[in-house]
């Protein structure tokens, strides 16, 4: 095996894992071993937010260290174009380039949806190597096909793979590690599952084994907990390989998802309120362990607010690099090694744009500032201002009471907003 002085970097995200949807919080329905023991060897982040409530935008914010408009990417990027809402800005620079100029061989496994054409394919925005799913959902976990086209690609070849998409997400990740285990290069890998995404589909042997052991469960609770069990022995595999090939001790591994659990499949957002594509905390926080058996103190666990755009400046951070270009991210590297972090309160912006009925193609938000949280969770309701020092399950609205804050967070918003604006997020219609 090669030795690197540098760190490995492995980023598992999934795909609408819900807060308390991990038992390492104590969750009694749902067992989830292998994401409890990366807890068990890292640091456990309770108050990480997803930079979106839906996926794309904070696939774009993870991968860019920015807001997700400021790239263009303010809501989901689809197949169809008279309903996709984003556009990533071809100019931007995302976390594989910036690690191929420090020696990294960058890989993605899993999905992507950040582009479906050039010039925004995975192998033109840094990766090495792609294995793994264009676009957003799949409509079906055995069958790999969207609105009935097959977006699965070896990078840029189309492929028709046999077998349940997180098995071979799993396999094709466990493939990559053993070879890269005798690389003279350290390496990125971006394992982004789809499970827990609907359809919720478990393998029938992972719902049996839930069902026998928890009778009397909801059955449609039950799917999910096989679902995200069946991920969790994926990740398993994974963090497994890191071990037989003896890359384990110097990989900095990082667990999250892009935003709150899916509440209509019973996801379990603990007492947080609502869930994902909702501005509310259940939509936004996300379970976030990570890693790194060589310098993260094993066991612990951090209150500090930190979101998926700060993975990017932190990763660079303990690896010894340097940014060389503006992101709105902040590295959180002191923290994670058990250091004083005195950086200064910032205001942290979430944003999500969408069509349909529901929100008519405009973008909602929320902005936090210290304890305080404005937020319009529709283009068509009104601001709502939370105390989450004193009121974290957001059940008393103080936007009558406390006018001079609304104004004061509404202020900082629209300074988002104008820069979210500048950015386009549609290509050229003619195109």
């Amino acid at each position: 095996m090669a030795q690197h002085s540098k760190p490995n970097i492995l980023i598992i995200l999934t795909d609408d894992q819900g807060y308390h949807d991990v038992s390492y919080y104590k969750t009694k329905d749902l067992i989830t071993p292998n994401i409890d023991k990366l807890r068990e060897d890292g640091m456990r982040l309770d108050y990480f937010y997803a930079n979106s409530p839906v996926c794309a935008p904070t696939r774009a914010s993870l991968m860019s260290g920015r807001y997700p408009d400021f790239v263009g990417v303010p809501g989901l990027i689809r197949s169809h174009s008279e309903n996709s809402w984003g556009y990533l800005d071809p100019r931007t620079i995302l976390l594989p380039a910036a690690l191929k100029k420090m020696n990294y061989h960058t890989a993605h496994i899993g999905k992507w949806n950040l582009g479906l054409e050039s010039p925004n394919l995975p192998n033109e925005k840094g990766f090495d190597y792609f294995h793994g799913w264009l676009e957003d959902m799949m409509d079906d976990y055995w069958t790999h096909l969207r609105h009935g086209k097959n977006f699965m690609r070896r990078n840029n070849q189309k492929i028709e793979p046999v077998g349940h998409a997180t098995d071979l997400f799993t396999q094709w990740s466990v493939d990559y590690i053993h070879q890269q285990a005798q690389s003279k290069q350290p390496f990125f890998l971006y394992l982004a599952y789809n499970a827990p995404h609907f359809p919720v589909q478990p393998p029938k042997v992972w719902l049996d084994k839930v069902l026998q052991r928890n009778p009397g469960i909801n059955e449609k609770r039950a799917r999910l907990v096989a679902f995200i069990e069946h991920l969790d022995d994926g990740i398993g595999q994974v963090i497994n390989a890191l071990k037989k090939s003896g890359q384990y001790e110097n990989t900095i591994i990082v667990f999250t998802s892009d935003n709150g659990g899916h509440l209509p499949d019973l996801a379990n957002n603990g007492d947080l309120r609502d869930g994902k594509q909702s501005m509310y905390e259940g939509g936004l926080r996300v379970p976030t362990v990570i890693s790194w058996s060589a310098k993260i103190p094993k066991g612990s666990y951090s209150r500090a607010v930190n979101l998926s755009m700060d993975i990017f400046p932190t990763m660079i951070d303990l690896i010894g690099g340097k940014m060389d270009h503006t992101i709105e991210g902040r590295s959180f590297a002191k923290t994670l090694l058990g250091q004083t972090d005195e950086s200064l309160e910032r205001p942290i912006y979430f944003t999500r744009r969408e069509g349909g009925l529901l929100y008519g193609g405009k973008a909602y938000h929320a902005l936090r500032l210290g304890q305080w949280k404005l937020l319009q969770n529709s283009p068509f309701q009104p601001y709502e201002l939370y105390d989450l020092k004193n009121d974290p399950l957001e059940k008393n609205n103080l936007v009558h009471a406390n006018p001079e804050m609304v104004k004061k967070l509404n202020t900082i918003l629209m300074t988002y907003i104008q820069q979210g604006g500048s950015t386009p997020w549609q290509k050229p219609l003619n195109k």
